[in-house]
């Protein structure tokens, strides 16, 4: 068994555990092999390409594009926003978003024209 368990890549949790060859997150139910110890090459994302400098995961939109801060992001379905009449409509661009360990899964900050800043998560947006 490995003494250091490393956090699920999907959602950060940090009690993930190995069942046979995998490792296995208990709140996302994602598994992964493990990257071998002692190579040179260090963390990999689900692709096998090493992540983003300076981020320890990768923030893919609905149809699985990188994001990146500063993207310009569309959004791929009708939000309901509490205290406005009218929601977010799809198709509303937003423009210079940061990624953030937000709550509940939102993982965009960002500030939309009508509504101010919010957060989103990047599964309702993709990339323009």
């Amino acid at each position: 068994m490995t003494e250091n368990i490393p956090p699920c890549p999907k959602c950060s949790c940090e009690y993930t555990y190995e069942m046979n060859a995998l490792v296995v997150c208990p709140e996302c139910g994602h598994e992964w092999v493990p990257a071998e110890s002692g190579g040179a090459g260090g963390e990999r994302s689900e692709m096998g390409v090493p992540p983003a400098e300076g981020r320890g995961r990768v923030v893919k939109d609905a149809v699985g594009n990188v994001l990146q801060d500063g993207d310009t992001v569309v959004v791929v379905k009708a939000l309901k926003v509490k205290g406005s009449p009218s929601g977010i409509k799809a198709g509303t661009k937003v423009r210079n978003i940061r990624l953030v360990d937000g709550v509940a899964g939102h993982d965009i900050d960002c500030k939309i024209d009508g509504f101010g800043a919010m957060q989103l998560k990047s599964s309702v947006v993709k990339k323009a």
